[in-house]
């Protein structure tokens, strides 16, 4: 990248050879068009703010770092989930504030290609880390339809804590195009001859969402209007042993995903909860 200095170098440097150019002999002075520098790249995805969120507007992006603020492990943060009216009467969500223990995340989407465990899934799945520590990753389609979860994996096959292979029987819709607020559905997934931190595990997992709210959402560097409120709580049945029940509100802003996730603790019981086990923001790039 040129500096300052670089670009009044080269400034001067240019003169200098266009005095010495126009003593020579014989020379004619050109005319020279304007500068024309075309017109300005597209964006991937433009927001149009229609207060729902379409296919292309939620798209799968390989190779590209985001970067999250994580609460640290083990500390819960008080978080309002409700929201406040502003004075038009539209929701508002703050989740500005700037935690000097928060921990910085980097994350991306990457393809399945090359993962040990590539042949438990379609070659056209992409994989994201499910965990802040990038233990275990999420295995995903997406189509025009919504985005689908495949199953779990843990990043290498014999970690420490024991391998993690969970391969639903079908997909599981985590988003269904387009998510507009009044959207409400279950979609199921069952396991069966799976591994979990290296023991055997089979269950029934039902995921219900829910799209129950839009407004703005205040983050420690960005704010973004309409933001969409989605609602999913799990309820994992495993075939020995008690269920549990895992609620997570995530906030969705077009073209950006994801932009913050509150996390509640095991088996809460009440959509705003206040005392969340994990919450995790959009942040800029240290």
């Amino acid at each position: 990248m040129m500096t300052r200095n670089h670009l009044f170098s080269l400034a001067l440097t240019t003169l200098g050879v266009s005095a010495l150019a126009s003593c020579g002999d014989n020379q004619t002075n050109q005319e020279h068009a304007d500068y024309d520098g075309g017109a300005p790249a597209p964006l991937a995805c433009t927001p149009n703010l229609d207060g729902k969120i379409e296919a292309k507007e939620l798209q799968a992006a390989f190779g590209i770092p985001l970067s999250y603020l994580f609460s640290p492990p083990g500390k819960g943060r008080t978080v309002d989930l409700a929201g406040k009216p502003d004075a038009q009467g539209h929701l508002t969500w703050d989740f500005a504030i700037d935690y000097a223990d928060d921990q910085v995340v980097h994350t991306q989407a990457t393809a399945i290609k090359g993962k040990w465990y590539a042949a438990s899934f379609p070659d056209s799945a992409f994989v994201v880390p499910s965990d802040a520590a990038a233990r275990v990753e999420g295995v995903y389609v997406y189509d025009t339809s919504g985005y689908h979860l495949l199953g779990l994996a843990s990043f290498i096959e014999n970690p420490t804590e024991g391998k993690t292979l969970y391969v639903y029987d079908s997909p599981v819709d985590i988003f269904r195009f387009p998510i507009a607020p009044g959207q409400s559905y279950t979609s199921v997934g069952n396991v069966k001859n799976a591994m979990v931190r290296g023991l055997p595990y089979a269950g029934r997992d039902a995921y219900l969402v829910n799209v129950d709210g839009a407004g703005t959402i205040a983050l420690p560097s960005i704010t973004f209007s309409q933001a969409l409120r989605v609602r999913t709580t799990l309820t994992a049945t495993p075939t020995a042993g008690m269920a549990q029940t895992t609620r997570q509100t995530s906030f969705l802003f077009e073209c950006f995903g994801e932009v913050a996730r509150a996390t509640g603790q095991p088996n809460e019981t009440q959509d705003n909860f206040t005392n969340a086990a994990e919450v995790r923001r959009l942040g800029l790039l240290p």
